[in-house]
């Protein structure tokens, strides 16, 4: 049976270049909006991101499902980050605890993104916000991950959160036009492959065929700060608009939403 930790980029586990970038990109991006805000990551995985958030942020806490996940995480950190074992529909911090909640590539994977949402507005501070990234799934080859329960595109992002109490900004990273030569001509076979179901559904699964087509592949550090990764903004996007271009949408939510 697939579980959690079996469809999560996992430091000291094989990953692509583009895996480690785009990573790395979702957290710059946050960290610049967290400098100097209590931060509490939700879906955290195995952390590589805590570092990076830990730059700018005035302190960071940290939660995932996976109890293997927590453990790996707490060994990359020791007692630097609080690393907790927690539901993301039950967060474990009391009222008004934070200034930013991050769901980075997880949101698909809620049973309930309303109650999550509510849990975010709990324990925000009445200026916080919330930061969430997420795999588009307007793109022609895109192809869900096991135990996902619904995908967000652009429109539905952003009325969840204007209907959950949210003011949202949206904003588009990785252009798949500017993928690099290889992977564009790979994208259609992606899609016959998925058609036929033989696309893998773990994360080791997926690394045997990367190393297939990429070669040896480096390995998913413990902790993104010391990563030498480019930054660029990502691309601001007019909310309830279709987008098929960005792999990846980013949204900031800012309390003060409708209800």
């Amino acid at each position: 049976m697939t579980s959690f930790g079996d469809i999560t980029e996992r430091s000291g586990e094989p990953a692509t270049r583009g895996q480690i970038a785009d990573m790395a990109h979702r957290y710059a991006w946050a960290a610049a909006r967290c400098r100097g805000r209590r931060v509490l990551e939700v879906a955290c995985g195995t952390g590589q991101g805590l570092g990076i958030l830990a730059t700018r942020a005035s302190s960071v806490t940290a939660c995932d499902v996976d109890a293997g996940n927590v453990e790996r995480a707490r060994r990359t950190y020791g007692g630097r980050i609080d690393v907790r074992l927690a539901d993301a529909h039950a967060l474990p911090l009391g009222d008004a605890g934070v200034d930013a909640v991050l769901l980075f590539e997880a949101l698909y994977y809620l049973a309930d993104a309303r109650a999550f949402l509510a849990e975010c507005r709990r324990v925000l501070a009445p200026s916080g916000i919330v930061l969430i990234t997420t795999t588009n799934p307007e793109l022609f080859d895109f192809t869900p991950s096991p135990l996902s329960h619904r995908y967000y595109d652009a429109d539905s992002l952003a009325s969840l959160l204007e209907s959950n109490g949210f003011q949202p900004s949206l904003f588009g990273y990785g252009r798949s036009d500017g993928l690099p030569l290889r992977q564009r001509l790979l994208r259609p076979a992606k899609v016959v492959l998925r058609s036929l179901g033989f696309v893998p559904r773990t994360m080791r699964g997926k690394a045997l065929v990367r190393r297939l087509v990429f070669g040896r592949l480096p390995v998913m550090p413990g902790d993104l700060s010391a990563a030498s990764v480019p930054f660029e903004e990502p691309e601001s996007l007019a909310l309830h608009t279709p987008n098929r271009t960005h792999r990846y949408l980013y949204a900031e939510g800012r309390l003060g939403g409708g209800a």
